[in-house]
């Protein structure tokens, strides 16, 4: 039976860091129950294994082992230590693995958030890897502000109004907002040729649009209300939570959206998607951004991804104009 979890009156408690050595030997003793097993693993004789346990236990302040005639048993302090140590040090393995094979290899990091990482970003990579093959892109998709100065992260994509957190930020480009659909779904039926006409289709629309600053300029309410519409309703509703969900679903063949005009350019450009009321596009007050963190600026890779990103812009900003109705 294994001992209790109670300080032991010999083994006084104390609260210096535990050596990684220790740890290391503590964990080969638990996962072999033998020392002697143990001390082949780590390539030591079997009285060194012993003292490095000794040593923890009279760190820790506590017995982690029962020591038997031909084994070894954990005590309760050790099985809890096991479980902590186990998964952290398989961690610290597998980051020391990584940081060895990317030792040498160029790399850039960007943060951006996912809808826009799969619309825009990651459908243009595949050009950029083939310019630069000698660098490694990670993308880092999330809804939080990732701040350059603290973190390991190169370049941000921001989407916001013009702020003063944004004043050493590249403008990439501005935005429309176009009511699309699919083209087999504009076959299937009358296509609408008025705002009035949308109380026989079905909108999609982005989950609690109204209730968020930025979505309320996404949102078919407001859209309707520049209309003159705001009572309209359609025959349905179809509310989806992200920008990418909402596209896709037009995509589909599930109702008109109303979209993001940057991040469907392409889409109307070679006619997957057709815009239904290009006289009636309305103007946005939230842009796309790109910042680089001032520990990046400077390096070759960094810079070449960036300029990149310029490119890419330029193009979308061309087929923000070229869209065709």
């Amino acid at each position: 039976m294994s001992q209790p979890f109670t300080a032991s009156p010999t083994l006084p408690l104390r609260t210096r860091p535990i050596a990684i050595g220790h740890v290391r030997a503590f964990l080969a003793v638990a996962r072999h129950l033998n020392f002697r097993a143990a001390a082949e693993e780590l390539s030591l004789t079997q009285s060194a294994v012993s003292r490095q346990i000794q040593g923890l236990e009279e760190e820790v302040g506590l017995a982690l082992f029962l020591r038997h005639t031909r084994a070894v048993e954990l005590t309760s302090a050790g099985a809890q230590l096991l479980r902590a140590w186990a998964p952290a040090v398989e961690r610290i393995d597998t980051a020391v693995r990584n940081v060895r094979q990317n030792a040498g290899r160029k790399s850039v990091s960007i943060t951006t958030w996912a809808s826009f990482a799969a619309m825009w970003l990651i459908p243009r990579l595949e050009d950029f890897q083939r310019q630069h093959p000698d660098i490694d892109i990670r993308v880092d998709t999330t809804d939080s502000l990732v701040d350059l100065e603290t973190t390991d992260v190169d370049l941000a994509i921001r989407y916001s109004r013009p702020t003063a957190a944004l004043r050493s930020a590249t403008a990439l480009f501005g935005e429309q907002l176009a009511v699309v659909a699919s083209p087999w779904l504009l076959q299937s039926a009358a296509a609408p040729r008025r705002p009035q006409d949308l109380v026989e289709w079905s909108l999609i629309e982005a989950t609690d649009a109204d209730q968020h600053p930025h979505l309320q300029w996404l949102s078919w309410h407001r859209w309707l209300r520049d209309q003159d519409c705001a009572a309209l309703q359609p025959r349905r509703w179809v509310y989806l939570r992200y920008a990418h969900q909402i596209v896709q679903a037009a995509l589909a063949g599930q109702g008109l959206a109303l979209t993001r005009l940057p991040l469907v350019a392409e889409a109307l450009r070679d006619g997957r998607l057709v815009e239904v009321f290009p006289q009636q596009r309305l103007d946005s007050p939230l842009a796309y951004w790109l910042l680089t963190g001032p520990r990046s600026a400077q390096r070759p890779e960094v810079q070449a991804f960036a300029d990149w990103l310029q490119q890419q812009a330029e193009d979308t900003r061309q087929a923000m104009g070229a869209a065709p109705a």
